[in-house]
């Protein structure tokens, strides 16, 4: 299989470690680990299946956000929707969001 390289728009570095410490605040976990653990099964699964996974285009009302998107579900509640560019073997998220943003509600 051909190398492939995952860039990450910075704004979505941002978004995912913000993510660790929402989740804890909020108490979705009682410990801080536990919220590391779900970030990065968040990542294992983008570096893992992005070149892979079945990739959807994107809705016209959401076309601002990348040229593709896929989903993955951590939970029986949450679904994550990983947008992206792709080039040749050259992936760049461009922006994650869940079923839980009205974003997502037009997926």
């Amino acid at each position: 299989m051909e190398k492939i390289n995952i860039y990450y728009k910075p704004e979505v570095v941002g978004y995912i470690n913000d993510l660790i410490f929402k989740l804890y605040e909020n108490e979705y976990f009682g410990f801080l680990e536990s919220a590391i653990d779900y970030k990065n099964n968040l990542i294992d699964f983008i570096e893992n299946n992005i070149a892979t996974f079945p990739k959807k285009f994107i809705p016209l009302s959401n076309a601002s956000l990348g040229s593709y998107y896929m989903f993955y579900s951590s939970n029986k509640r949450t679904t994550w929707y990983i947008f992206f560019e792709k080039e040749n073997n050259n992936f760049l998220v461009t922006f994650i969001s869940n079923n839980h943003s009205v974003i997502s509600k037009n997926m």
